[in-house]
């Protein structure tokens, strides 16, 4: 259990986990940035690295923070979907199921050629194109309410309330081709033929044979409506991808025994700095203090430096902290191998750099880690263990010459699994620590 007197923080970088890339001087983009900040905490602390899931499984954000915050996502999450309804406080109600959506765009026989639009579709946008899609109430013909919730850039939230009184079921399969569910994990999967999946029940209960049909309808229908839209026509005109699909997956709906709340399951209360409403929806199911902070924004620099001051604030109000930066991620999924080192090497810089300086050592312990790999070289997220570093009170540490990211299975920590990393930072690495 966690030392009363210490204070921990737990900093998750998503998906800094990588492999070699040729433009990184065939090192991954973590190995070849400078991280002064980092290195430093490598050198008075312990390494290792973690296996999120296990072998086989790529994570998504949500089933990676769920396992690095000590739970099972295949049955503590109630879906990617209701998540991120969460996070953007949508009053999801018993018998509603939501799932998480992307505008994408599609060639003329429905291939899917971007599934995030190029990253380049505004949230006023994506707000606009969805308020059409709204308006038109396509499954009302279902006695079903959908309401497309627009929450950052291409990403989103469908909600579907059923209007009858008879409940809906998230017993039902993807239309989106790059990602498959367990249960209420969802993980990455390589799409031989990227086009939009028909959605499935996963069970003969007639509310998912119901859910599926209205999903399907509801997919039906809405490129119609994007096509011509004044936001794509603008878009065509400046040359820019058009939007012309949504996608969805990893519905979900409230549970009836939510999971256990963090502060009864580890015995102490917590706060989160969260940028996405997916990681500030994990932090309301868990009843985490929700300090949400939003996307970065153009000055990437000030944006981390904010963060930092917000992390040692929150340190002092709270005995643990859990902080995610997206930063590394977008990089990866776009294979920009230099944009994922050159983000590492700010967060380094303006987060760590602040958030380090003047730490009571004595007092304070914390986690480095990630909630998932997204190597450049594949563009998408996959099983490879991601760096782990532990540092402060009661860490034994590993002396100089250390760089933060290399050779990491070989460090005191070993190999551990996603729901070890909080029982570690709650033990710390003592000096007789086999390694």
């Amino acid at each position: 259990m966690p030392d009363p007197s210490l204070r921990y923080a737990l900093v998750i970088l998503d998906g800094l986990g990588d492999r070699p890339h040729p433009d990184t001087n065939g090192q991954s983009p973590i190995l070849a940035a400078k991280t002064p900040h980092l290195d430093a905490l490598a050198a008075r602390g312990a390494i290792g690295q973690v296996m999120l899931i296990g072998p086989g499984i790529a994570p998504e954000s949500d089933a990676g923070v769920l396992a690095l915050l000590g739970y099972d996502p295949e049955r503590d999450s109630p879906g990617r979907g209701v998540l991120e309804a969460l996070g953007v406080d949508i009053p999801l109600a018993p018998g509603d199921v939501a799932l998480r959506s992307n505008f994408a765009t599609a060639s003329g026989d429905g291939t899917i050629l971007d599934s995030r639009v190029g990253r380049s579709l505004s949230t006023g946008e994506a707000a606009d194109l969805s308020r059409s899609i709204n308006e038109a109430d396509l499954l009302a013909d279902q006695h079903v309410h959908s309401e497309l919730r627009p929450t950052i850039g291409h990403r989103g939230v469908l909600w579907l309330h059923p209007t009858d009184g008879k409940p809906l079921s998230p017993a039902v399969s993807n239309s989106d081709p790059f990602y498959e569910r367990t249960g209420g994990m969802g993980y990455a999967r390589s799409a031989v033929n990227p086009t939009p999946l028909p959605i499935e029940p996963l069970s003969p209960d007639p509310a998912a044979v119901r859910t599926a049909t209205a999903l399907n309808e509801w997919l039906e229908k809405v490129p119609p409506l994007l096509a011509g839209h004044r936001v794509n026509a603008r878009r065509a005109l400046r040359g820019g991808k058009i939007a012309n699909l949504v996608i969805l997956r990893n519905a979900g709906t409230l549970p009836s025994v939510p999971p256990v709340p963090f502060a009864a399951k580890h015995g102490l209360p917590g706060a989160a700095i969260t940028e996405m409403p997916v990681e500030r929806g994990i932090a309301k199911l868990l009843g985490l203090t929700d300090i949400y902070v939003g996307p970065m924004g153009p000055d990437r620099g000030a944006a981390l430096a904010e963060r930092a001051r917000v992390a040692r604030q929150a340190l002092q109000d709270h005995p643990f902290v859990y902080i995610h930066l997206k930063g590394p991620d977008e990089p990866g999924h776009d294979g920009d191998a230099r944009k994922k080192l050159e983000i590492v090497e700010d967060i380094d810089r303006s987060f760590f750099g602040p958030f380090l300086e003047g730490m009571d050592w004595r007092r304070t312990r914390i986690a480095v880690t990630a909630d998932h790999a997204t190597p450049a070289i594949l563009k998408r997220h996959s099983d490879d263990p991601v760096p782990l570093l532990l540092a402060g009170a009661g860490v034994a540490p590993a002396g100089g010459g250390l760089k933060f990211g290399s050779e990491m299975s070989a460090g005191a920590l070993g190999t551990i699994r996603g729901n070890e990393v909080l029982p570690r930072l709650w033990v710390g690495v003592p000096a007789h620590l086999p390694t």
